[in-house]
């Protein structure tokens, strides 16, 4: 049975001694990062911090910030049992007789139960205000020193395409510049920042100045459903529907109070809004995952007109900053329960990783079953066609053989097998808008390096040395007699 709310996974952490209640008073201006940073980096548990200065609302944090959580949350035993879900609706075919459409059947029920379904209330809706509301009044975090404020950092910022209707939810951080109004970060690459513009373009000249794009913003769900607000999806696919799959139960979503934006029933906090297509305000500067600061810059502003939320809600937060962090697991998930997806569209992909330490859009290593000569620079171009993977700053390839999770590894093969000039390729492109280090503002260079085996048909005119390698026989003569001696931890695998 899917969670049925954020409470049901907290007793959940809780009884699985992954959850660590703080009953000291703790400042949300920076005492509250400074703590979860600690906990976090010692690979510690998800915290609830129950008595908050100045405030009645508790908060939540690092409650997906390791693998066992990421796990719990998703109600599976690994991340390959989520992947093979994925996998085996991949691989769905034309069903060729009527013996094989009745197969299908017990699929394509379960496909459909994975929708969002529409609710008359919810749990979400039990506390309305329409007025004399006040963003103050949660325990909004200001994460680092040079923030320019306090940052909610883990919304569910729900919008429709104003031309297809079709839903977005993205976690898009929102600065608090007062009571009522907030900045709304959609970077220029993100679907919310698409159904801006796409309003604006839908705008005549005679209603400049007039129309809006209607918001809702839900803090605090089910784990499934805020770690769908994360996910690098397509254009028009569903993160609700994504949901649905992922707790193998519909989720249930409930129209605003004042907004015409669906959200879901379940969620702690809700923020109902506009943002005016003609208004920006300076947003910024943020320590952001890079672990760096993000600058200042222009955003649209989201205005407040009805707050919901339970009873006694839980203010469901996150912090940023230099890995490893929350958001590291996170994407660690993404990178495991997404390889069936990477591998349909390049099946000669064995594996990929994407460190910690690059931020996922600074590095990924792939390892490719390599089939022809120029095929690791197919794969890298190919990479770098893809939605999000687009950002990637540096690929690196690598031979089927080398396990992509062993920078030693890594490091060693590839640099053994590069010759600079010929195996590294530069190009230009889109960029992530949090890399400061670009020559512009989203766009700059990329690199990928073929630190494959080389082939005589790619300019290789010598043959390729082999590996330095025992042989077989005397590997087991030594472990017989390394075990006879007692010696087993030297016994080679």
């Amino acid at each position: 049975m899917a969670y049925k709310d954020l409470r049901e996974f907290i007793a959940t952490l809780e009884k699985a001694g992954e959850l660590k209640r703080i009953t000291a008073e703790v400042d949300c201006e920076l005492e509250v990062t400074e703590i979860t940073d600690r906990i976090s980096k010692a690979g510690g548990p998800a915290l609830l911090f129950e008595k908050v200065k100045g405030h009645s609302v508790p908060v939540l944090i690092n409650a997906l910030g390791s693998e066992k959580r990421m796990l719990l949350a998703l109600e599976a035993s690994s991340y390959e049992e989520v992947a093979g879900r994925i996998e085996a609706f991949l691989d769905f075919k034309n069903p060729q007789g009527l013996i094989d459409k009745i197969k299908l059947v017990p699929q394509l029920m379960e496909m459909g139960s994975f929708f969002p379904k529409a609710a008359s209330g919810g749990l979400c809706q039990e506390v309305v205000l329409k007025k004399d509301f006040d963003l103050n009044q949660f325990p909004i975090l200001k994460c680092w020193p040079q923030d320019a404020g306090r940052f909610i950092t883990f919304p569910l910022v729900f919008t429709q395409d104003p031309q297809t209707g079709r839903r977005n939810c993205g976690v898009y951080r929102m600065q608090v510049y007062d009571g009522q109004t907030t900045g709304m970060h959609w970077q220029i690459h993100k679907h919310g920042a698409e159904h801006f513009r796409a309003a604006k373009r839908r705008q005549g000249p005679a209603e400049s100045g007039k129309q809006r794009l209607e918001v809702a913003v839900a803090i605090g769900s089910d784990p499934a459903t805020m770690f769908a607000g994360v996910l690098p999806l397509p254009e028009g696919l569903d993160e609700m529907m994504i949901s649905g799959f992922l707790r193998r139960e519909p989720v249930a979503m409930v129209r605003a109070q004042t907004v015409d934006v669906q959200v879901p029933a379940n969620a702690e906090i809700v923020l109902e809004g506009y943002v005016n297509l003609d208004e920006l305000r300076k947003e910024g500067p943020f320590g952001d995952h890079t672990g760096f600061y993000s600058l200042e810059d222009m955003y649209p502003v989201f205005h407040l007109t009805c707050i919901t939320h339970r009873r006694q809600p839980i203010y469901c937060t996150t912090i940023v900053g230099r890995p490893p962090m929350e958001d590291c697991h996170m994407g660690y998930a993404i990178e495991r329960i997404f390889l069936p997806l990477m591998r349909k569209q390049f099946p000669e992909i064995v594996d990929y990783h994407m460190p910690f330490e690059g931020i996922f859009h600074n590095l990924m290593i792939v390892s490719i079953r390599k089939s022809y000569p120029g095929q690791a620079r197919k794969v890298m171009n190919g990479i770098w066609s893809l939605p999000q993977a687009m950002f990637t700053k540096c690929i690196v390839v690598v031979d089927e053989d080398v396990n992509v999770r062993d920078p030693r590894e890594v490091v060693w093969k590839v640099l053994n097998h590069i010759d600079p000039e010929r195996d590294i390729q530069f190009t230009l492109g889109p960029v992530d808008s949090l890399d400061h280090s670009s020559r512009l503002p989203d766009f700059g260079s990329k690199m990928g390096i073929d630190g494959t085996t080389k082939r005589l048909t790619e300019g290789f005119a010598r043959p390729w040395p082999d590996e330095i390698r025992m042989d077989p026989e005397t590997v087991k003569r030594v472990n017989q007699k390394l075990k006879d001696l007692g010696l087993s931890p030297w016994l080679s695998t």
